[in-house]
């Protein structure tokens, strides 16, 4: 190939690229746009592109007689504990199957790999009878303890911490430390890549879980953002449109500026797992 064809090739892989990533972004920018537009301009056929007449009632609706602060804070809450089961109960158990030696460890991975295929609808009415039985029907537990370790997550730390030197940890058990201590001062100090990886992926899924908190948060002092965005944004005339798209914006801010600010941890962690096949996992 010459290198004029090698750079007609490059300008057009560039050109289908920058088409691909405009119109991905283009229902983003609607969104922001029409956020800003009232129910008057909203229903006026065809749309208009810019807002006519600015307004930012859709927002001082959301953050005033919606109380958008207490979802806010509610959806918060559930995040950053999820986040945090995740972190300590998915790296216990990834180290225990890649480091410990027992019997049934390969069936018990197995298993676990095996959960990845069950989708979650076929578990949610017997994991919403449990927590009824429990009486934490409406409360924080109810939605945080579900997900506070995931299948996905034992796999990424179990990956990784295979690469992990045996020889080290040996080192350490010669000195007399025990398991927990090798865990949280030698393992996963040494495992940054991986843990950013899962902390962001386990906080936009819970951010972004909306059946689950539906079915279980039966109050409004309860609704996370999703539910809450769903259920008032649907008026005596139908969908608020604006209202929607001001609420989604409100939901998609914190999720764009966490992920823009720790992404390059997300491909770093994927890429440093190796991510082999699952026959060649289940041979270790």
């Amino acid at each position: 190939m010459t290198p004029r064809s090698r750079a007609r090739g490059s300008r057009a892989v560039t050109l289908a690229l920058t088409i691909a990533l405009a119109l991905t972004l283009l229902p983003f920018a609607w969104m922001t746009l029409a956020s800003f537009k009232g129910p008057a301009e909203l229903s006026i056929r065809p749309p208009t592109w810019w807002p006519l007449q600015p307004t930012l009632a859709n927002y001082t609706e959301w953050l005033t007689r919606l109380d958008f602060p207490l979802h806010f804070a509610n959806s918060l809450i559930v995040a950053v504990f999820v986040v945090l089961g995740n972190l300590v109960f998915c790296s216990m158990f990834g180290y225990a199957l890649a480091k410990l030696q027992f019997r049934g460890k390969r069936a018990l991975f197995l298993l676990v790999m095996g959960t990845l295929m069950v989708p979650g609808i076929v578990t949610m009415i017997p994991l919403f009878v449990l927590v009824a039985n429990l009486g934490l029907v409406n409360t924080y537990p109810a939605l945080i303890l579900p997900f506070v370790a995931t299948p996905l997550g034992v796999f990424l730390m179990r990956q990784y911490m295979l690469a992990v030197p045996d020889s080290l940890l040996d080192a350490a058990r010669i000195d007399g430390a025990g398991e927990f201590r090798i865990l949280f001062r030698i393992v996963l100090p040494l495992c940054g890549a991986p843990l950013a990886t899962l902390g962001i992926l386990t906080f936009l899924s819970s951010w972004n879980n909306f059946l689950w908190p539906l079915v279980v948060a039966q109050s409004q002092e309860m609704y996370t953002v999703p539910v809450a965005l769903s259920l008032y944004s649907i008026g005596p005339g139908g969908i608020q449109y604006g209202l929607l798209m001001a609420g989604s914006m409100l939901v998609l801010l914190p999720i764009l500026v966490i992920y823009l600010a720790l992404h390059r941890f997300v491909m770093r962690g994927m890429t440093a797992t190796g991510m082999p096949s699952l026959a060649d996992a289940t041979d270790r």
